[in-house]
């Protein structure tokens, strides 16, 4: 059989995200790796899921009541004019609806700028489309965005970029300068934007998610994707959307319709109860995430890691391992895993290849084998065991065991 696959599934191996999340379930671990909270969704929108189920909205379904609320929620939010009839697609989940509108826009050959480190899903969906990624990076410790660098990465055959903010695996927020640098190729070289915004509620410090697609003359080239996943701890229920011109819109919701028809009926319908959250809600959240990122910082801090950059967004640690350190990214997670039961996510899955940094091989590779991803979306529980389990590793050196 397997001489029989695609070439594209011959390419794909499987996420070394959910392998490590399978391997902590085996082993009875801590999961901080895989990006889920461990801890329940809000009752009342459950409550509106079981009340939808018992009332049978169990069959194909596609409930304009979220595409309005979605509508006055883009104004509200971002000051954007979304005609809720024509702009919008429900899908089954975030990552559907940027799938959807890859395959939508993008055609052999065509050029799709990605920032670096970055999200698997997006080169795998790029790939699949015959699309061609091209990386540019961010640079550390700030992981901020050069502007020349980026320029230099658009060219005539260039069809999409695609911007993730707040950012997975670094915690980034783009700051309204570095959006203005994006808005300006986009416009120059007359490309189109794919927008992750799936943290958009999910930010710290007074930092605050700005959508590309407010920015002057880019809400006629961008597609905006997001879900309910993150905002209302709902990662299994794939209700997601993305927002975009009409023609887009109309192209991802028909490509939605052929792969996967409707999204769950049951969890549509309690997707309105969640989109109507009074505002106490959004800013309870922001607060329990930036308490529990406070958290995991001084919990890498007090083990050696170095922290350069506290995240400022997202749920998501990208910690730099500490200096006296001879392993790499993967060699930590395995005896992590070994003898302190606690799974996190090596960095270097997040990177692409020696393109993506102006450095030499050997500086590349280091420098890609240096960070894990800690998921801190966990509850206090979880999160206080992990940090027991880290405070085992101290022996009196005051150093982790696994340093050397």
């Amino acid at each position: 059989m397997e001489e029989k696959l695609s070439s594209v599934a011959k390419k794909f191996t499987p996420s070394p995200i959910q392998e490590l999340s399978d391997l902590a379930q085996r082993c009875n671990a801590i999961n901080l790796a895989e990006g889920f909270p461990d801890f329940p969704a809000p009752s009342c929108i459950k409550n509106a899921a079981v009340s939808a189920i018992n009332s049978d909205f169990n069959q194909y379904r596609h409930v304009q009541g979220i595409c309005d609320e979605l509508a006055l929620i883009m104004k509200r939010m971002y000051g954007l004019n979304v005609d809720p009839l024509t702009d919008i697609a429900i899908c089954c989940g975030q990552t559907e609806a940027f799938a959807s509108a890859i395959f939508a826009i993008i055609d052999r050959g065509d050029e799709v700028v990605l920032f670096d480190p970055c999200f698997e899903t997006y080169e795998a969906c790029i790939t699949m489309a015959g699309g061609i990624p091209v990386y540019v990076a961010l640079d550390p410790p700030q992981w901020t965005l050069d502007p020349d660098k980026l320029m230099r990465s658009f060219n005539s055959r260039t069809k999409a970029i695609v911007l993730n903010s707040p950012h997975n695996p670094t915690g980034k927020v783009f700051s309204i300068a570095e959006l203005e640098v994006i808005a300006e190729a986009c416009c120059k070289w007359d490309c189109l934007a794919i927008t992750d915004e799936v943290y958009e509620y999910i930010t710290f410090d007074n930092q605050k998610h700005v959508s590309l697609a407010s920015l002057p003359g880019m809400q006629e080239r961008t597609i905006i994707t997001s879900s309910l996943s993150k905002t209302f701890s709902v990662t299994g229920w794939r209700i997601g959307w993305a927002i975009a011109p009409p023609s887009a819109a109309s192209a991802i919701r028909n490509i939605h319709v052929k792969i996967t028809d409707s999204a769950p009926a049951p969890f549509q319908e309690a997707a309105l109860t969640a989109l109507r959250s009074p505002a106490e809600y959004f800013e309870t959240l922001r607060a329990e995430y930036q308490s529990k990122r406070d958290f995991a910082v001084e919990l890498l801090t007090s083990v050696g890691f170095q922290i350069q950059f506290k995240p400022q967004g997202s749920f998501f640690l990208f910690a730099e391992l500490p200096k006296n350190c001879l392993l790499s990214d993967v060699e930590y997670v395995k005896e992590l895993i070994k003898q302190a039961g606690v799974v996190v996510v090596p960095g270097r899955g997040f990177f692409h290849g020696e393109s993506s940094l102006d450095q030499s091989s050997k500086e590349c590779c280091s420098y890609q084998s240096r960070y894990i991803r800690v998921a801190f979306c966990k509850s206090n529980a979880t999160l206080t065991a992990a940090a027991r389990k880290f405070g085992e590793l101290m022996n009196a050196t005051g150093y982790p065991r696994l340093h050397f």
